[in-house]
C-alpha cells in the first residue's frame, strides 16, 4: 500500500534529487573544461564535499522541523488527554514560526473549550444528581402528611357515627398534615427562587423582637406542649421582613423539633440566637448541615426535603450576614446571626 512520505523523506529525497544531477552535471562540465585530470578530480571531490555539507545541513534542518510538527501533531492527535500545554518552538523561518504560533493558540483555545465543556458536565450532573435529590425528598415528605389525610377521611367517610370528639380530633389531623403539605410548598417555590436568581430583598425598618413574638406565638399553637423562651429588647433592623420571618421559623422549628426541653431565643449586641438542649450536631456535619438536600444519617437535620437551613443561610447571606452554628452532641445547639 502507498505510504506518504515524511516531512523530512519527502524534502531529503527531492534534494538528494537535485544535487546529484547539478553535481553530474558540473562533474561533466570539470572533465571536459579542465585539462589537468587531478585538478579536475580535486574539483569534482571539492563540490561533492559542498553537496555532502550542504545536504547534512539542511537533513539537520529537516528533522528539526519534522520533530516540532510531529509535536504539534501530538498535541492535536491527543487534545483531550493533555492537562497543560506548556511547549514553547522556535523554527529558522518566519512562515513556519507563525504556523507553530497559531497552531499553539489554537490548541489553547480547544483545551479551554475543553475544560469549559467538562466543567459544564459536571455542573450538570451535580444539577442532575440535585434534582434526583429533590424529588426523592419531595416523595418522603409528602408521603407521611398525605397518608395521614387519606387515612383519616377514608375513617371518617365510612364510618358516619363516629363520635363527634373524635372527628373533630380527625379533622384537626387533617388540617394540621395539610398546613403541613401547604409549608413543604411554601419552602419549595422559595428555594426555587433562589436557584433561579428571581429572588429580590424587599427591605424595609422594623423591630425584630416583635417579630420574633409573631413567630413563636404561631408555632406554639402547633406546638402546645412546648415553651419558647425570649430573653433581650427591642431592636430595630433594616431587611426583609417576609424572609427574615421564615429564617426565624426555620431556626425555631428545627429547635423544636430536635429536642424535648425549652427552646430559648436571645437578642443581644446585634444578635440574634436560638439554642437548644436536643440532639446536637457532630462536628463532622456542622458544615454539612446548611448544605441542599442534606441529611444526616445519625439525625435527619431539618427533615423538610434538606432545604430549611439551606433557605436559612441564603437569606443571611443577600443580608450580608451569616449563620452561625455551635454544637455538641447530645448537649444541644446554637444558631445564631447578626444584621
Amino acid at each position: 500500500m502507498f505510504r506518504r512520505p515524511h516531512f523530512r523523506e519527502y524534502v531529503m529525497a527531492r534534494l538528494v534529487t537535485v544535487a546529484a544531477m547539478v553535481f553530474l552535471i558540473f562533474s561533466i562540465f570539470f572533465v571536459l573544461f579542465i585539462k589537468d585530470t587531478k585538478v579536475a578530480l580535486i574539483a569534482i571531490g571539492l563540490l561533492a564535499l559542498a553537496f555532502t555539507v550542504f545536504i547534512f545541513a539542511i537533513y539537520r534542518g529537516a528533522k528539526r522541523m519534522q520533530k516540532e510538527l510531529m509535536t504539534i501533531n501530538t498535541y492535536l492527535k491527543n487534545l483531550e488527554k493533555i492537562d497543560k500545554i506548556d511547549y514553547e518552538t522556535r523554527f529558522f523561518t518566519k512562515e513556519f514560526e507563525d504556523v507553530n504560533q497559531n497552531l499553539m493558540k489554537v490548541l489553547k483555545g480547544a483545551k479551554k473549550r475543553e475544560d469549559i465543556k467538562q466543567r459544564y458536565n459536571a455542573k450538570l450532573k451535580l444539577k442532575n444528581r440535585q434534582r434526583a435529590d429533590m424529588l426523592s425528598a419531595i416523595a418522603h415528605e409528602f408521603r407521611n402528611p398525605i397518608a395521614s389525610i387519606m387515612g383519616y377521611s377514608q375513617t371518617l367517610h365510612e364510618d358516619p357515627q363516629i363520635p363527634a370528639e373524635l372527628r373533630e380530633k380527625f379533622l384537626e389531623k387533617i388540617y394540621n398534615n395539610g398546613n403541613k403539605i401547604e409549608s413543604l410548598l411554601s419552602r419549595l417555590i422559595l428555594w426555587n427562587k433562589f436557584e433561579s436568581g428571581e429572588a429580590t430583598l424587599h427591605k424595609s425598618s422594623f423591630d425584630i423582637y416583635t417579630l420574633v413574638q409573631e413567630v413563636i406565638r404561631s408555632l406554639q399553637e402547633k406546638y402546645k406542649t412546648r415553651e419558647i423562651a425570649l430573653q433581650g429588647q427591642s431592636m430595630t433592623v433594616e431587611a426583609d421582613r417576609t424572609l427574615m420571618e421564615v429564617v426565624l421559623k426555620n431556626l425555631l422549628e428545627n429547635a423544636l423539633k430536635y429536642s424535648k426541653e425549652e427552646v430559648m431565643v436571645r437578642i443581644e449586641d446585634g444578635t440574634v440566637s436560638v439554642t437548644d438542649k436536643g440532639v446536637g450536631i457532630s462536628s463532622k456535619d456542622i458544615d454539612k448541615v446548611t448544605k441542599k438536600f442534606y441529611r444526616s444519617g445519625t439525625h435527619n437535620w431539618d427533615n423538610s426535603m434538606g432545604l430549611g437551613l439551606s433557605i436559612v443561610k441564603t437569606i443571611l447571606s443577600l443580608h450580608k450576614s451569616k449563620l452561625e452554628i455551635k454544637s455538641k452532641v447530645d448537649e444541644g445547639s446554637t444558631f445564631s446571626f447578626k444584621l
